[in-house]
């Protein structure tokens, strides 16, 4: 009887979780359907998940016409550079924090979690000045080195908690077998973070990939360097809104980072775990 009770409220929980997913993928699953409607099936049939007559003129209009191919090709170069200019910087900033005491580390660790309260919002005028002083708006370059810029101090956290995990006797040995503080990083440290690296790695993709005050601010006199959340906002008018062509354009944006996150979670969960664990 124990073992039917049991039972039976395993399966309520997981029922009880299923709809709760169910609950959680529905706007996406709505959005995917939305962007093969047509403008009058959308309106006849919001809800519905499965288009009566499905169609790939909202994907091919906005791709061709609404120039959805350039601001793909934008944000995937400024996502890409970003994310390895980000993790090189981070990386390299929790090593030496996390292995060396040095006068001033208490300091510079408490500034860089003081900046943690500071708004994003309030940094845009800052950062715009800097990239216009570099005579960098309006283009990729300048999208990267404002998306890149900040102290990133969640990754820096992740980093300097693993680093300081480690043992020391790894780096002696080194040291024995002639290594400098380059050699010793790339060889032997590097590897042995690969969890929190990948970590990094998703979660900065993940916001350049959907950044949108930045890139607005930073490509307003030049339409030709837009990201895909700024190409989105464009198909929402004064008075009109294409909601069809907003779906197709935000499945497409969706997809990549859906599509990374399920190649590296392996590596996501671990590098989470191990975080925690140290």
């Amino acid at each position: 009887m124990e073992k039917i009770i049991r039972n039976l409220k395993k399966a309520g929980n997981h029922l009880v979780l299923l709809l709760a997913g169910l609950v959680w993928i529905y706007p996406f699953l709505w959005m995917v359907s939305a962007s093969f409607k047509s403008q009058p099936e959308f309106f006849e049939n919001r809800l519905g998940l499965i288009p009566q007559s499905p169609t790939f003129d909202n994907v091919k209009r906005i791709w061709e016409k609404a120039n959805f191919s350039t601001y793909f090709v934008n944000t995937l170069i400024v996502t890409v550079f970003a994310v390895v200019i980000v993790l090189i910087m981070t990386m390299l900033a929790g090593y030496a924090m996390g292995r060396y005491q040095f006068v001033g580390r208490r300091l510079i660790m408490g500034i860089f979690l003081s900046s943690i309260a500071i708004p994003l919002v309030s940094t845009i005028i800052p950062t715009y000045e800097v990239v216009k002083g570099m005579n960098l708006v309006g283009t990729k370059l300048g999208l990267v080195l404002a998306q890149a810029g900040g102290a990133h101090v969640i990754f820096l956290l992740l980093f300097t908690s693993f680093f300081e995990s480690i043992p020391k006797e790894l780096e002696e040995a080194a040291r024995v077998d002639g290594c400098n503080f380059f050699r010793t990083f790339f060889n032997i440290m590097m590897p042995l973070c690969k969890p929190i690296a990948t970590t990094v790695v998703i979660m900065e993709t993940i916001w350049t990939w959907n950044a949108f005050m930045l890139p607005l601010v930073l490509t307003l006199n030049n339409p030709a360097s837009r990201t895909l959340a700024v190409g989105l906002y464009a198909f929402k008018g004064e008075n009109t809104v294409d909601w069809t062509g907003i779906a197709a354009g935000g499945t497409i944006a969706v997809i990549p980072i859906i599509l990374l996150f399920i190649v590296l979670q392996k590596y996501f969960v671990e590098g989470i775990a191990g975080a925690v664990k140290s």
